[in-house]
């Protein structure tokens, strides 16, 4: 009984942790090369510009916005997870946001600014 609970706090703990701290993602696509390739494994910050509860849109409490050339993870306005690096940060709650590889990368470029609610959080490694 002991090793059930033990395991089931472990689970618990490591649910949270993704869904509040950090989360780990794959890269797809080519849009970010070559700084970051095809099936390359990104850890992500999720409170790194506030606290933000996943289950919602928008952050309960923001204090900081990301930074020109950061790589953040967001939805795009048709709700697609993106990476994509910071250009353009604005003080009216939006971003700009580009992948490095301009020729094979969907971003602002076409869809115009995101709105910083949109952002999951920062890429830390890579």
């Amino acid at each position: 009984m002991k090793g059930t609970k033990a395991v089931l706090l472990a689970l618990t703990a490591a649910f949270v942790f993704k869904l509040f701290f950090f989360d780990f993602m794959i890269a797809q696509g080519h849009s970010m090369e070559p700084t970051i390739k095809n099936g390359t494994v990104l850890v992500i910050s999720r409170l790194r510009y506030g606290l933000r509860l996943p289950w919602q849109q928008g952050y309960l409490i923001r204090w900081t916005a990301p930074k020109e050339g950061e790589v953040v993870v967001f939805y795009t306005p048709l709700g697609e997870l993106a990476v994509k690096r910071c250009v353009a940060p604005s003080e009216s709650g939006f971003f700009t946001a580009e992948g490095d590889n301009e020729l094979s990368s969907y971003d602002s470029r076409a869809y115009g600014p995101v709105p910083a609610d949109n952002i999951i959080g920062k890429v830390l490694g890579y």
